[in-house]
């Protein structure tokens, strides 16, 4: 064999000692190892930041949004939502539950309109109508300025599981209506679940709805 031949034996030899030794560093070592300190340190989000019920069981992540939709209807395009629970940010693409009990995620995406889009604004407008419409009760009128811009907009990937604390309130009176509870009581409980920000400072005060909801379902079932 000439030196040549010798030398690219040898570089070929020396590039896969390095593969495999690359390969089980990086492919096996490392993500055992982040794995294992994840769980170790870190269960609840290395699982998925999976929210229970008092029984115990998994009904979703606190990170992931979900919607509150009435069974769709013969031919019906788009589900009405069940107006006993509270509702979160508009969305195309989080599925139909009553509770997680049906909840399928389908897609996620906003509508990448402009903000002078013409179609948006209808459907911005639309959208305010209807949470007027919807969370307006025999004692308590919404008033169009009322409805923060979170009930009417999608969240840039569709999945926020948070919606304003404002929204929230906005929505105390209809629910505490459709499950024959008080109105303080209902009050009580958004307050409680409201989430300052983060470190003091950083983002918004908001509210997640699930967790909201399952509380919600708690009260209703005492």
């Amino acid at each position: 064999m000439n030196n040549t031949a010798a030398n690219t034996a040898r570089l070929v030899g020396a590039g896969l000692r390095a593969l495999l030794v690359l390969t089980l560093v990086t492919g096996v070592l490392y993500p055992l190892a982040v794995t294992g300190i994840a769980q170790a340190a870190f269960p609840h989000q290395a699982n998925g930041s999976e929210i229970t019920d008092r029984d115990g069981d998994v009904v979703g992540s606190a990170l992931i949004g979900q919607r509150y939709d009435l069974p769709p209807k013969a031919g019906q395009e788009t589900p009405a939502p069940d107006l006993r629970w509270f509702q979160p940010r508009p969305s195309n693409g989080l599925g139909t539950n009553t509770v997680n009990t049906r909840y399928e995620l389908l897609l996620s995406g906003a509508t990448n309109r402009s903000g002078d889009n013409a179609d948006l604004v209808a459907w911005v407008e639309d959208a305010k109508a209807a949470v007027v419409r919807d969370n307006s009760t025999a004692t308590y009128r919404v008033r169009p300025s009322d409805v923060p811009a979170d009930a009417v907009t999608s969240s840039g990937s569709g999945l926020d599981p948070h919606i304003s604390p404002e929204y929230a309130r906005l929505q105390v009176h209809r629910v505490a209506e459709r499950n024959g509870l008080d109105v303080a009581d209902v009050e009580r409980l958004v307050a409680q679940h409201t989430e300052g920000r983060l470190l003091g400072f950083l983002g918004e005060p908001g509210v997640n709805v699930l967790q909201l909801n399952i509380a919600l379902r708690e009260l209703i079932q005492k």
